[in-house]
């Protein structure tokens, strides 16, 4: 069994409570005392920043009932095993209702995650994290205030992007850009009470982990364009680098992740018991996990173990059907939450091919998602594309499909951060073909910075502390002084 891309934020707690006692810690460093002068430094030419969770790092809640749906498991929360529970967590199976947001919205980052361990509430450190380590630089998030920090009274650059990561990621993208204008407009009024600056030229710097990185990037290319419905590539424009000068993207897997095949058959279960199991037909309503499926170019899936057998085409939807995957499952528990899910649907043939045509369009969709981000383009000056990489855990390479029954196993590990490929967030174009001795990738990187860490633990780790601050403090941004 796959270590879950959804466990990243679920189980936090657990490994902290492990770590913390653990011998052999990290150095820390003093950030603080580093980076001290220049996170007094507070005048109209320091950017702000975005801060962009992954997956399951935003908080979700029910207008209606004021419930939360994803972001807390104590006493009221939508739990997948019961009708409303599963109806909530889920996105409408009609394709033309997912951009209807209904009564379920994101509200807010999710710092922390509430559970109950043996009837006593516990709260686990999410993205409090990464937030602390920016305060550190002076960087000052309102909604969150961590009590650690001195932030002064004259400083407000740090921003929280919550977003519905079921969703598809070129919607989210579109959303970030209405973010980024709501919170530009802010910044100029205080620019003008501050400095008595109209109209302020504002840049954003963004540092964004995991899915977020993915979000990011489309913005970035496309702006608010989502992908077209008619299936074709949008135009790209980077018209998102009018809006960002530097992007920090933290382990994102730019070329899919082994982890999303195995969410998608097998469901998403942390192993805990106190943490609801959230089943494939549920995952298989979110577009966004589609969205990151290995590329099948890198022949990642194999049939039957044989390493020169892959899957030609792993978004081949007849494939998910012949296999009973994820939505086309025929399984009692599928069945069951498809008529949780289409109460006004009779007929159990009718509600198995609409969730099917729905799988096939995801799929679909998906694959025109991966070729808009695959177009190699160099980033416009002015733009800086940093990454940071986990490379020191063993991470699922390559996945075998038993032929006669579907059933899924890991066939080979690789180098990555227990979640991510190496490779992965790289978008190394060397996997599946003949090697060659430099990095072959459409994206174009400013840096890389490889952290020993695994895929939740990057953004605590002292390394990733002390380099993210540098560039967002003092590294010198030479195309500020460069003449067209």
């Amino acid at each position: 069994m796959f270590s879950p891309l959804f466990k990243t934020i679920a189980v936090l707690a657990f490994g902290l409570s492990i770590s913390a006692c653990a011998s052999g810690a990290k150095q820390s460093v003093d950030l603080k005392k580093i980076y001290d002068k220049s996170a007094q430094y507070h005048a109209p030419d320091r950017n702000p920043v975005i801060v962009i969770p992954g997956i399951l790092g935003s908080r979700l809640v029910d207008d209606a009932s004021g419930q939360t749906v994803w972001g807390a498991f104590r006493d009221e929360y939508a739990d997948p095993k019961t009708e409303e529970g599963a109806r909530l967590i889920s996105l409408a199976l009609d394709a033309q209702e997912q951009h209807q947001f209904g009564t379920v919205r994101p509200d807010g980052v999710l710092e922390n995650l509430e559970v109950k361990l043996a009837g006593i509430p516990i709260s686990i450190q999410a993205y409090a994290g990464i937030l602390t380590t920016l305060g550190a630089g002076g960087y000052r998030d309102e909604t969150l205030g961590l009590n650690s920090i001195d932030y002064g009274t004259d400083h407000f650059t740090c921003f929280q992007f919550d977003y519905d990561w079921r969703r598809d990621i070129s919607y989210n993208a579109a959303q970030l850009k209405t973010f980024i204008d709501e919170k530009r407009s802010d910044i100029q009024s205080q620019y003008k009470e501050d400095y008595g600056i109209e109209n302020a030229e504002v840049k954003f710097d963004i540092v964004a982990h995991s899915m977020g990185g993915l979000v990011t990037r489309y913005f970035l290319r496309y702006g608010d364009t989502e992908l077209p419905e008619d299936g074709s590539a949008p135009a790209l424009t980077w018209a998102g680098s009018e809006d960002v000068e530097r992007a920090i993207l933290v382990a994102p897997p730019n070329a899919g992740s082994l982890e999303a095949v195995d969410q998608l058959i097998e469901g998403f279960n942390t192993g805990r018991p106190v943490l609801p199991h959230y089943p494939p037909a549920i995952l298989g309503t979110f577009p966004s996990v589609y969205q990151m499926l290995p590329r099948s170019r890198h022949q990642s899936v194999i049939w039957d173990g044989d390493i020169s057998n892959p899957i030609e085409d792993v978004l081949d939807p007849s494939i998910w059907q012949k296999n009973n995957w994820g939505l086309s499952g025929n399984d009692e528990d599928t069945q069951r939450i498809l008529a949780n899910l289409l109460p006004d649907m009779i007929d159990p043939s009718e509600r198995q091919a609409l969730a099917s045509t729905f799988q096939a369009k995801a799929l679909k969709r998906a694959q025109q998602f991966q070729s808009a981000m695959d177009i190699p383009s160099a980033p416009p000056r002015g733009l800086d594309l940093y990454l940071v990489v986990g490379d020191s855990t063993d991470t699922p390479e390559i996945m075998s499909v038993d032929s006669q029954s579907g059933d899924i196993s890991v066939f080979r590990e690789g180098v990555g951060d227990k979640t991510v490929l190496r490779s992965s967030s790289l978008m190394d174009e060397r996997i599946g073909t003949d090697w060659k001795p430099t990095l072959q990738t459409p994206i174009e990187w400013s840096s890389v910075l490889f952290v020993p860490s695994e895929h939740r633990k990057i953004t605590s780790d002292p390394v990733f502390e002390d380099n993210v601050l540098y560039l967002l403090l003092e590294d010198p941004r030479q195309h500020r002084h460069q003449t067209p």
